[in-house]
Parts: C-alpha cells; structure tokens; sequence
C-alpha cells in the first residue's frame, strides 16, 4: 500500500503560508493559524509521551469550540482515529460508542463529567481521559498538556499509508445500533479535493466559512476544505442555534461559505436578521442531510440568490454522492434546469447505479437501490464484516436509498429502503427508539415513523400498545425517555393505540402505520 501525505499537514501547511492570520473564531476570540499549529503539536507530543500510539482511537465529547476543531488535526498527526461523538448523546450512548470503537483516550467537555464516567465503566482500556474544563482525580486537564513543553520532533506527523483510517464516522443501519465508518487517509485528500472542486470552486485564504453544524459530522469535513485552502472558520458562540447571531457573524466577518441542513437553512431564510444585515458576501450556502420542500427552496433563493448548493451523500461516501450547483437551481418550475425533485448529478469521481434486488443496473427512469463507487467509498465498517458484505454486494457500496437516473444523470431519491428519518440533519433510527419504549413496564408494542416537520425536516411519531390493565399518557412516556435516548431522537408525538396494524406475516409495515396516522388525523406536526 502506497505512502501518503498524512491529512493532518493541511494545517501544518496553512500555518506555514498564513501564520498570522486567523484560522478559527468564536465569539471575540481568534486563534491565528501558527497558534492552532503549536497547541496541536503540543498536545501530539504530549499524547505520544503517555502511549498514544499509530492506530489508537481518540474519542471526544464536546461541543463546537477551540478543543473540538483542533483535536481531529491531533488523532491525524498522531496516525490515531478520530471518535468524535454528537454532544447531544446520553451517557449510555457515549458508553456504547467508547466500548465499540475501543478508545484508549477520551477528551471530555465542561458538564459531561457523567458520560466521561460511563465511557471509563464501558471501556476499560480507556486509560487515559482529559477535561477541557477542570480534571478530576485520575484525569488531566486538556490546556496543562497543550502548555508542555515540546520538540520539535515529538509533533512531526506519523507515516501513513492511503488506507489507514483516521475518523470513525458514527453511522447506523436498520439495527439501530451506531457503526463506525472507516474514513482514511488516502480517501479524505480526495473528499477534501472533490469538495473544493464541485461544492465550493474558488475557495482561497481571503474566504471565511459559518459553522453552525456539529463539527462531529459533515460540518467537520467541510471544515477541512476550509484549511486546505487556508479559509477561516467561524463557530457560533454556543452550542445553541441563534439565527441573529449567525447574520450578524455573516456580516462581521464576510462570510463565503457555510454548510447547513435544510431545516437549519430554512430557519436563517425565516429570520428577519435575512432582511436588515448585508449577506452579498455570500457565495456557497450548502445543505444536505434531509430533504428540502421546494417551497422553502424558493424562499432561499428569493432572499440568497443563486448561492445556495445541495449535495446528497452518506457518511459512508463522506457527502461525495451528487452536487446541484447554484445554476441548477432555479425559482421558475417550468424553466428548471433539473429536474424539481432531483439532487443534482454524480460528483466528479463518482460513480452513480440504479440496481435491483439481484445487483443488475436498472435503465433510466426505473427506480432500485442507489448504490455508488469511487475513491471517496469509505473502507468498510469497523469490526462488522456481516455489515461490510452487506455493503459491499455486487462491487457496489449499497446506501439503503430508493431512487431513479434519468437520461441526463440527474439522480431522484424516491424513499428509504430501511426506516431512518433525519431531524434537524441528525439521523433517526426507529429501532432504537422503539427498544427504549419497550422498556416502560405498560408498552406492550412500539412502531416509530418518520413524518414531515415544519421546523425539523421530519420527526418521530410514537405509535404505542399498551399492556392489559396498564395504564400510561403521553406525557409520562416522554418523561421515562429523559436520560435514556438524546433529546433529538424523542418522538414528537406519541399516540396510543388499541393494536398495531399487521401484515399477513405479523409484522408491523412502517407505510401501514402511516396510512393508518393518516387515516385517523393523527398525522399532523406542528
């Protein structure tokens, strides 16, 4: 296997053309481009001191901030994984993902001193653990390290082949229990590159880009677009959305860029703040994740102009799926260049098939399976080799989507073929939520559907069946949910009903269930 250029020097080579500039802001701070490349090779040594080693995974639990966006260029320069969690997750949750992962080290954020404690219970090779906040006995506080003095040669970034991983990308399945995506080193220089080419052409050091997504997922690969080409990044100065906020900083620092989801996007296109501060900066307002009404897509472009970029992709293909330019976007139906309800085409790279259930590519118009290949394919999954033959059938990487091509290559998603839905741009696995209903001791049966959301992109409707003589509300059930699954998986509404609709078989058809929402009026979010 080939040698490569190991990712983390992206930020070496930013720091060695751009040393003064700005590279990270948040709130009225700024950390110049030499400054992020000396805490991180400070703690790369410091790491390397206490047994980090090549191949080791580093998991961090954190909100946007200095330690988040500076920890990946870290696990890169030391050849170790990336585990970056969405800090929204439940102790359980992070506990599960420190065990399955099999983190030697964790990074932890002031209040989440509970799920450093589960993950150290769960793990329990996990033996070294730093607070960005005050340490606890048998921690280490994060700044003490980075404030170590270092050589030189202690930093220099580890020799990587193209097919060593760097980031678990935490992704799931019909199970309902998260996977980690292998991303490696070889396959990010090419994301990186495609993003550049196809989302973002023109990118340069006078640029600025918005964050407003967690850096755990596709904002953090966006981000890395940002420092090859030595662009600052602006986070929010919470962990909470403020749409104000972010017009103001669009203003203040002349933002280029941002990656958003549509719920998000559609919050920024509703904020009065659209109307009263000057936005004419803006070149790309990329967002993915979920679908968008095309109503709200015409409210964008109305108050944007033809800035804004949709992208569709997994985590597994690292967003690398299809791009609809900006002059592909269109506010006029009938003059569309695309197709209305299309995704746009193939990304440069990447291949695009329709396949049937025996793996035979289908012709234009029929729809099948959307299944992809190319050099942004991500590895496979870590220590799932029923899920990577899965995966992998046919020579193609499957993504679970149901969709069509048509004659020019522009790719339609018609349905899912498992049951996730996406809130507010986070992936929703029913199962999961299902399982944890199921544990109230009055649920006798649960079925969870996604359904559309005016604010979120979709939500959970919680169809329940209770056990004989139980009695339960709504209310009670969401409250036996608190602490158990992340508030952004809660159902938004829960309904009970005498039984659950089934098939000949005895299963529970998520599309009866939502005829049958439909059928009662029970369908509706608000």
């Amino acid at each position: 296997m080939p040698k490569v250029m190991n990712l983390g020097r992206l930020l070496t080579q930013a720091a060695e053309r751009w040393p003064e500039r700005a590279g990270l802001v948040q709130g009225e701070r700024s950390w110049s481009w030499a400054e992020l490349e000396r805490r991180t090779n400070a703690m790369v040594a410091a790491l390397r001191r206490r047994g980090i080693a090549p191949g080791d995974r580093v998991m961090i639990h954190a909100r946007n901030g200095l330690v988040m966006f500076e920890s990946l260029w870290v696990a890169f320069k030391l050849g170790a994984v990336w585990v970056p969690t969405n800090f929204r997750l439940t102790a359980t949750e992070v506990a599960y993902l420190a065990e399955a992962s099999g983190a030697k080290a964790m990074i932890y954020d002031r209040g989440f001193e509970d799920h450093a404690d589960a993950a150290r219970v769960a793990q329990r090779d996990l033996g070294l653990v730093l607070a960005i906040g005050t340490p606890r006995p048998g921690e280490a506080a994060y700044e003490a390290l980075v404030a170590e003095p270092f050589e030189a040669a202690e930093a220099e970034p580890a020799e990587v082949d193209y097919d060593d991983t760097l980031w678990f990308f935490y992704t799931s399945g019909t199970t309902g229990r998260p996977k980690a995506a292998m991303l490696t080193h070889g396959q990010m220089a090419f994301v990186v590159t495609n993003h550049l080419a196809d989302l973002m052409p023109g990118v340069d050091d006078s640029h600025a880009s918005l964050v407003i997504a967690p850096l755990s997922h596709g904002a953090g690969i966006h981000a890395l677009a940002q420092v090859a080409r030595g662009a600052k990044s602006v986070l929010l100065s919470t962990e909470r959305f403020d749409g104000a906020e972010a017009w103001e900083l669009v203003e203040r620092h002349r933002i280029t860029n941002m990656f958003t989801v549509p719920s998000l996007l559609t919050m920024l296109v509703d904020h009065p703040a659209v109307d009263t501060v000057d936005h004419s900066s803006l070149r790309h307002v990329i967002y993915a994740g979920s679908p968008m009404y095309r109503v709200d897509q015409k409210r964008a472009l109305e108050k944007l102009g033809p800035v804004i970029v949709q992208y569709y992709g997994l985590g597994e293909v690292t967003g690398n799926i299809t791009v609809l330019a900006p002059t592909l976007h269109s506010l006029d139906d009938a003059t569309s260049p695309a197709p209305i309800a299309s995704c746009g085409v193939a990304r440069t790279g990447t291949e695009i098939a329709i396949l049937d259930i025996d793996g035979k590519r289908l012709p234009a118009g029929e729809s099948g399976e959307i299944c992809v290949r190319g050099p942004a394919v991500f590895k496979g999954y870590f220590n799932n080799p029923a899920a990577n033959e899965k995966a992998f059938a046919h020579g193609w990487f499957h993504t679970g989507d149901l969709g069509f091509l048509d004659a020019r290559g522009f790719l339609t998603i018609t349905g899912r073929a498992s049951d996730m839905y996406i809130s507010g741009g986070s992936n929703v696995y029913p199962r999961e939520i299902e399982e944890v209903l199921l544990a109230h001791p009055a649920v006798a049966e649960a079925a969870v559907v996604g359904l559309p959301h005016p604010k979120w992109g979709e939500a959970g409707i919680a169809v329940l069946v209770l056990r004989p003589g139980a009695a339960a509300d709504a209310a009670e059930i969401l409250a036996f949910l608190d602490g158990r699954i992340a508030r952004y998986k809660r159902p938004a509404r829960i309904v009970i009903w005498p039984e659950l609709p089934k098939s000949g078989y005895g299963k529970v058809p998520k599309a009866l269930v939502k005829q049958h929402l439909a059928e009662r009026g029970e369908d509706q979010l608000a």
